[in-house]
């Protein structure tokens, strides 16, 4: 097993330790979204390099309603302490012809929805090019993927 599969396996084991699975159907109206695309996509993509997708839209929403209910932003550590965190880390996950790897777009509270598909798609040339760093792997305080994003997870409504 190459080190990138065993670290995958181990760092999917230890979520599923620690951290609470559950599968939620939620309905979105994505309409506005795919309306804010459609008029933006060929500006942002001339203007700062980058394809305008569904992660930096909820991506972004995810940081602000992170912001809103600080609580769910929070980790306990040594079973005893609520530790309420300032940043938000957004683990994003990237397909490679190696497998799946989840490298961490970190101070996305910070971040607009254009510097965050900036992030993301920086993040994937990094893993690409195996550049990324083992620290760029770690403490994540929020997960998501486009495919779980849309589909199974997602009943979604394009207008």
């Amino acid at each position: 097993m190459s080190r990138m599969r065993l670290r995958t396996a181990e760092r999917l084991k230890e979520s599923q330790n620690t951290a609470a699975f559950l599968t939620t159907f939620n309905e979105a109206d994505m309409s506005k979204i795919m309306a804010l695309r459609s008029q933006n996509k060929d500006d942002v993509l001339q203007k700062h390099g980058v394809k305008l997708g569904f992660m930096g839209p909820v991506a972004r929403a995810s940081a602000l309603a992170l912001r809103e209910i600080p609580a769910i932003n929070a980790s306990i550590e040594n079973d005893d302490t609520i530790v309420f965190h300032d940043y938000i880390d957004l683990s994003v996950a990237v397909a490679t012809p190696k497998g799946l790897v989840t490298p961490v777009l970190r101070n996305m509270e910070r971040q607009g929805i254009v510097e965050i598909e900036q992030g993301i798609a920086e993040l994937g040339k990094k893993v690409n090019r195996s550049e990324l760093l083992l620290a760029e792997l770690y403490n994540q305080n929020l997960f998501s993927d486009v495919y779980h994003l849309l589909g199974s997870r997602w009943q979604v409504d394009y207008g």
